[in-house]
Formats: structure tokens, sequence, C-alpha cells
């Protein structure tokens, strides 16, 4: 596949095949992504794939976190206040994924939502249809494999930076061999159910995850957000 039509043709899958991805398969796409260039060719990121029975205990651990959690977001004040006291219900991730956006960039992330949710034919105010199409990053959206994305504590940003240009590397050469991916802020939220499966490196942290597998045929796969133009992108001189 030419370099431009993998990027035109990338896009972020949110309902997978049962097709199974080869070992073969998913060594040689994250072999591809490792030579990414980063920080002195520091290469500051660890990478966990869960698949089979690994993968198959998370998609059953995470979505009821994930219920509680909204639960527990419209309870009483008093209520949140005691979970955050007591780490009852509350993430427990090294990032925090859901954060309040800038005012100039939060009419992007709206008319993203809104053009999925349309595109769905789930209304503003159908509170279970959003939750349940939420709920569905915590299932991998069916994908046959997870990976999860650790960065060093030691090179501040620029770990994530590195860990962005391995992720980038690896969805091309995803979609080049006609798999699809997702990368996912939301499964940052709870690193403690990746402690019970893997060995966890000491000044890692937890800063994201992506689904990867062959794309199903479904509506919500034909989604492409509106890009900013490049005019609004470049800064100009003075």
């Amino acid at each position: 596949m030419e370099f431009k039509d993998a990027m035109a043709q990338r896009h972020s899958v949110r309902a997978f095949s049962d097709k199974p991805v080869s070992d073969e398969v998913l060594t040689e796409l994250l072999t591809t992504a490792t030579t990414a260039p980063s920080w002195s060719n520091t290469q500051p990121y660890q990478i966990a794939v869960a698949k089979g029975e690994v993968l198959e205990d998370l998609r059953e651990t995470l979505p009821p976190l994930f219920d509680e959690l909204v639960a527990l977001a419209r309870s009483s004040k008093f209520k949140q206040i005691k979970a955050k006291l007591t780490n009852d219900g509350m993430p427990d991730g090294d990032f925090r994924p859901v954060i309040n956006y800038p005012k100039e960039l939060q009419p992007r992330r709206n008319a993203t939502g809104q053009q999925l949710y349309e595109l769905l034919g789930i209304e503003r105010g159908d509170k279970k249809g959003r939750h349940e199409q939420m709920r569905e990053n915590f299932r991998f959206f069916n994908a046959p494999v997870a990976l999860f994305v650790f960065v060093h504590e030691g090179l501040d940003v620029y770990s994530p930076l590195d860990a962005g240009i391995f992720l980038q590397s690896l969805m091309l050469a995803a979609t080049d061999a006609g798999l699809g991916t997702c990368a996912q802020g939301a499964l940052a939220l709870w690193r403690s159910p990746l402690e019970k499966h893997f060995a966890i490196p000491e000044n890692y942290k937890l800063l994201c995850g992506l689904s990867l597998g062959y794309e199903a045929d479904e509506t919500i796969n034909r989604f492409k957000p509106d890009r900013a133009p490049l005019e609004e992108l470049l800064i100009r001189e003075k």
C-alpha cells in the first residue's frame, strides 16, 4: 500500500470481526513499529499484549468498573466525596484521561461526538445508548487483541511523545496489512486489572490502550470525523 493510501484509509475501528490475528502477523506489526524514532533512541515505552484468556478476563472485568464509575458520577456529592476519600469505585490509573477540554478545542470534540452518535442513531438525550456505546471501549469492541502502552516516567512528556509515534507507526502497519485499530485513552482508567496479568516494569505508567483486529462490516466503521483544515493548524508569522 502506498503511504498516502495507508494514511487515508486508517481510521478508528469500533467493531471487529471474530477472525483471529495470528502470532506471526502480530509480531510482524510490532516489529515494524519498533523502527519508529524516539528520544535519543531510548524507546521509553513498554507494551503489554492481551489476547486469549487474559483478554477475556479483562473484557469481563473492565465494563462493570465503568458502570460503577458512571453510577458514582450521577450520585450525590456526599457519595462522590466518600468514594474519593476511600478510593472505592474510583479509577486507579496513572493518568487522568477524563479531562476538561480547553474552550478552543471543545468545538472539535463536540462535533466529533455529534457526528458519531448521529450515524448510530443515538439521540442527544439517550443516556443509556451513549453509555452502552462508551462501554464498548472496555470490551475492546470485540477485538481479538488489545495492547496497553506504558511509558517511562523519567523522560517527562517525551515518553508519551515517543509512544505516540510508535502507536501511529503500528496503526499504519496494521492498515497496510489489512487490519484495523482503535487507540483508546479510556483504557488508561484502571491499572490494577493489568497488574493481575502482567509484570509491569518499575517506573512505567499506563498511557493508553489499543484494540487491534480485522474490521467488521458494521455501520460504525464508516465513521470518519472531519479534520481541521491546514490553515487552522498553522501559526502565522508576526
